[in-house]
């Protein structure tokens, strides 16, 4: 279990109104049940539906690792309004994330994915629906850092921090594109590199996937109104 989640803490409100509420999701916390967390007890979904007395529709996922801005709408007319911005690319997003390496000053990650299964982490070729689709993310480099430590054949290893902008929504994107480029997630045991992700263990107690979504910006779905949610980092 993630340190960002202790048990039965209320969840951190950071935007509501009559007919949407987003938190700041903690490292951690399914957004609902799936296949491969029977043993789970706690998920956003019935943890925020519980803490504020009315029935909430997730309308876009954070992975369990990645905390940050968790949108919910408060009925499913609004819902299916804000899954069409979602679909169609209308909703921008910002994450930050720290990275193995130092990439480019910034750069776009154009680069196609094949569609996960619910139950599965990794591709799956055989799949009828495994066809690549077009998967981009811009990111622009925040800062670097370089620690007098030995992994791999190096004698020191190189960080950077991250800006990224994802602009399509491919299941587990962000962390298959860095991977991609050799510059994986640190704390991510599935992309990442286990090496890198037990140094900032030891080093500085992080047991989580070091990637959180800061903002969403969209159009409000009854209103009109532009709108702009953050969270601040764990």
């Amino acid at each position: 279990m993630s340190r960002d989640l202790p048990a039965a803490s209320p969840l951190a409100i950071v935007h509501r109104d009559d007919w949407l509420c987003a938190i700041r999701k903690p490292s951690g916390l399914l957004v609902h049940r799936t296949p491969l967390d029977r043993g789970e007890t706690r998920f956003a979904v019935q943890c925020l539906r519980d803490q504020i007395g009315r029935h909430v529709h997730p309308v876009h996922r954070l992975d369990r690792g990645t905390s940050g801005v968790l949108l919910f709408a408060l009925d499913r007319d609004v819902a299916r309004a804000l899954g069409a911005q979602f679909e169609a690319g209308q909703v921008a997003k910002r994450y930050v994330a720290v990275v193995r390496g130092h990439p480019a000053a910034e750069g776009t990650i154009d680069y196609p994915l094949r569609r996960l299964r619910e139950d599965d982490r990794f591709e799956s070729p055989g799949d009828a629906e495994g066809e690549p689709q077009r998967a981009v993310t811009h990111y622009r480099r925040l800062a670097i850092a370089e620690l007098g430590h030995a992994v791999d054949r190096y004698p020191t290893s190189r960080y950077a921090l991250l800006e990224l902008r994802p602009e399509t929504g491919r299941r587990h994107q962000i962390r298959r594109h860095l991977k991609h480029v050799s510059h994986p997630l640190i704390g991510d045991a599935t992309y990442g590199k286990g090496r890198h992700n037990r140094l900032f263990a030891r080093l500085f107690g992080s047991d989580r996937l070091l990637l959180a979504c800061v903002e969403l910006r969209l159009r409000h779905p009854v209103t009109g109104a532009p709108l702009a949610l953050r969270a601040p980092l764990a």
